[in-house]
C-alpha cells in the first residue's frame, strides 16, 4: 500500500513509410482500492468493484487490499498510498477537516456515498444485557484500532455516561476476533459497523441466541445535536434470526473516496463503470453483497463530502445532480 496511482507507458514501434519508425504509447493506469477486515461490508463489495473497475474499464487495472477500515483508509487516500477507499462518512468528514483522530487535514473528497450503516450493539441472551446502561463493568469489544466503528462505540458509550477507562473492559478486536469472543465468552458484547445483514451477526447467530441491543431515541437524539453528520437508521425485524423486533440504531454514512489529485477522467471512469455494473452485467455488485441494491444514483450524491468533478460530472449526466 505505499503506491499512488500510476501511469505506465507501453512503448511499441511503427514502421512509418520514409520516416522510420515512431513510438506510440498505450496508457496502463494501476489502482488499489482501501476495503476493510473480512466479515463486514467493505472486504466483499471493495473486491467486487475493483473486479468491476479491471474488467469493465478498457487499460485499467485495480487491486482491492484488506485494511482497517475507516480512519486507515483516510490516511491511506488522503497521502496518496492508496487511489479510493471506503470510509465511514464522519472519519471521511474529520479527516478532512483535520479532527480527531487525525493529526492534520487529508485531502479527499468523495466519489459517491454508497450506503448508510448502523451501529450494531451484539450480546447473547446468556449475557442478560438488554440496555447500554447494562454494559457496565462488561467486557465490550469495539473493533480493531483506526477503525470507525470504534470512534463511534467510544461516543456512543462516553455520551451514555461511561467512564472508558473505569466502567468498561474496552477489547480492540476485529470483527472476525469479536465473533469467536463472544461465542467463547471472553466479551460480553461487541459493536459492529456495517450493513445489514452482516454476516459476523450471521455467523453469531448460527450458533447463538444473539440480542440487539437498541440505542435509546433520548440518547440517540443528544448524540446527533453534538454529530450530525450521524444518522438514525432501524434495523428491521426478523433481519437476523431469532431477532423478531426493530432495533433503533445511530448510523453513519459509507463513501467511497479518492484524493482530490485524482485526474477528473480517471474518477469518472470509476464511477461510471461501478454504476454501470450493481444489477446487470456478468459483474453485477448486487450478487458480491445484498447492500449493493443501495447503491443508487440519488443515494451516491448524499455525502458529507464534496463530490469530486469527475464523479459529479457523472451523477450529472444521469440526473442526480442539476
Amino acid at each position: 500500500m505505499k503506491r499512488a496511482w500510476i501511469t505506465v507507458l507501453t512503448v511499441g514501434l511503427v514502421v512509418c513509410l520514409g520516416v522510420g519508425f515512431q513510438a506510440i504509447a498505450a496508457e496502463k493506469i494501476f489502482l488499489t482500492l482501501a476495503s476493510g477486515s473480512p466479515g463486514g461490508a467493505y472486504y466483499p463489495l471493495g473486491g467486487g468493484m475493483a473486479v468491476v473497475i479491471q474488467k469493465t474499464v478498457e487499460g485499467f487495472r485495480c487491486a482491492a487490499e484488506s485494511t482497517g477500515a475507516s480512519v486507515e483508509n483516510s490516511r491511506l487516500v488522503g497521502a496518496g498510498e492508496s487511489d479510493i477507499g471506503m470510509v465511514m462518512g464522519s472519519v471521511g468528514y474529520n479527516a478532512s477537516q483535520g479532527k480527531a483522530p487525525f493529526e492534520k487535514k487529508y485531502d479527499i473528497v468523495s466519489l459517491f456515498q454508497m450506503y448508510p450503516a448502523p451501529q450494531h450493539l451484539v450480546t447473547t441472551a446468556q449475557s442478560k444485557i438488554k440496555t447500554i446502561k447494562d454494559l457496565k463493568g462488561k467486557k465490550v469489544s469495539i473493533d480493531v484500532p483506526g477503525s470507525g466503528c470504534s470512534t463511534m462505540a467510544k461516543i456512543i458509550l462516553e455520551e451514555a455516561g461511561f467512564n472508558l477507562a473505569k466502567d468498561v473492559t474496552i477489547a480492540n478486536l476485529s470483527q472476525t476476533e469479536s465473533v469467536q469472543a463472544l461465542k467463547d465468552g471472553i466479551v460480553d458484547a461487541t459493536f459492529f459497523n456495517f450493513a445489514y445483514p452482516g454476516s459476523a451477526v450471521m455467523d453469531l447467530a448460527a450458533t447463538r441466541d444473539i440480542v440487539l441491543v437498541p440505542i435509546e431515541q433520548k440518547l440517540a437524539d443528544q448524540i446527533l445535536k453534538k454529530y450530525p453528520y450521524y444518522v438514525k437508521i432501524v434495523i428491521p425485524g426478523k433481519t437476523y434470526s431469532k431477532v423478531d423486533y426493530d432495533v433503533l440504531c445511530l448510523g453513519d454514512s459509507n463513501l467511497m473516496v479518492a484524493n482530490k489529485k485524482m485526474k477528473d477522467e480517471v474518477a469518472y471512469k470509476i464511477v461510471k463503470a461501478i454504476y454501470s455494473n450493481v444489477k446487470e452485467g456478468k459483474y453485477a455488485l448486487i450478487n458480491v453483497h445484498p447492500v449493493a441494491a443501495q447503491l443508487t444514483p440519488q443515494n451516491a450524491v448524499n455525502s458529507p463530502l464534496p463530490l469530486h468533478p469527475g464523479a459529479a460530472k457523472y451523477f450529472k449526466e444521469v440526473g442526480a445532480l442539476k
